[in-house]
């Protein structure tokens, strides 16, 4: 059984794989070619945390791919009455044909997945957020920036920073990653990083200096420095994060056509200046939109999969 809970369980392969299906996909839904790939089939949606994105993306996708979707907030289901993770597992998995999760520890997500009889996918944690990777992924490739690109990340060394490490160092890329101290990358997950990053020579370097890691990049990213959960740190972390929003002079630095991206939602003229968020709306918005086609992608994969691995 294959499961996305991060993207250290993939290949290079398997990554360019799901992402050229997420193309392929698509390019279907713009032509309004629907093709049911999961007909018939119900994605279970357990929301621990609550979400635009996620929500919207995934019950849209895999309604396009002939299924539906069923939304299963922790108020409505006895997850949040205390049952064991591993009996909800137990129950919701012999009655959908898939499962994607958001919610908090990594740890209920990875226990979840070991007791299902489906795959599960996440939908977010608070260690990896891979499902935003492979849809900047797809945003990367449309606005022409997968030749090698020089990536560079900016902020709070969060899940969108610890997601964007396995990524660059599976792909071969390099990384930049620059935040401020007492706030960087959790550094076990580094360590794997970089241990990926020695059979792909991808290249990653962490730092507190902004201004060097944009230097001559070709992908900026950012996240909100005030995650949900932190909301009674924010006094203290806007202090903290000064010097680390994304401007114009900060873009000044990276190459002329790099490229900005914002997982959303975005708080202006904390991480992201006005001016700089407008000036790359097409590229955020892109990006906002790739969830969806990129997150039914890795559901027909999965399937895919499965279905194969049924045969043998």
């Amino acid at each position: 059984m294959r499961h996305f809970l991060t993207l250290k369980d993939f290949t290079k392969d398997e990554i360019s794989e799901i992402i050229t299906l997420a193309q392929k996909i698509k390019a279907q839904t713009k032509d309004k070619h629907f093709v049911p790939y999961l007909e018939r089939q119900t994605l279970g949606m357990i929301f621990e945390k609550s979400s635009t994105r996620t929500r919207v993306s995934f019950e849209t996708g895999v309604y396009q791919l002939g299924g539906i979707g069923l939304f299963l907030s922790s108020n409505d289901i006895q997850l949040g009455r205390g049952e064991p993770m591993k009996d909800t597992a137990r129950v919701i998995s012999r009655m959908v044909d898939m499962v994607m999760i958001r919610t908090f520890s990594q740890d209920k997500l990875n226990e979840f997945a070991s007791f299902s009889k489906v795959p599960v996918i996440n939908g977010l944690t608070d260690e990896y957020h891979p499902v935003q990777v492979m849809a900047d992924f797809l945003t990367m490739i449309e606005f022409g920036k997968v030749d090698n690109p020089i990536c560079t990340y900016i902020g709070d060394g969060n899940n969108m920073a610890h997601s964007w490490l396995m990524f660059a160092s599976i792909m071969g890329y390099e990384l930049r990653i620059a935040t401020p101290k007492g706030y960087e990358c959790n550094s076990d997950i580094v360590a794997e990083a970089m241990a990926f990053a020695k059979i792909s020579g991808a290249k990653i370097i962490i730092s507190n200096n902004p201004k060097e890691a944009v230097k001559n990049s070709d992908v900026i990213n950012t996240d909100t420095w005030v995650s949900m959960g932190q909301e009674e740190e924010k006094e203290k972390r806007v202090k903290d994060f000064n010097g680390y929003m994304v401007d114009e002079n900060l873009m000044s630095l990276a190459k002329n056509n790099a490229i900005f991206l914002h997982c959303l939602p975005a708080y202006r003229d904390y991480e992201v200046s006005e001016e700089t968020f407008e000036k790359h709306a097409n590229e955020i918005f892109t990006q906002a939109e790739n969830r969806l086609h990129a997150q039914k992608a890795i559901m027909v994969w999965l399937d895919n999969h499965r279905k194969s691995e049924e045969i043998r």
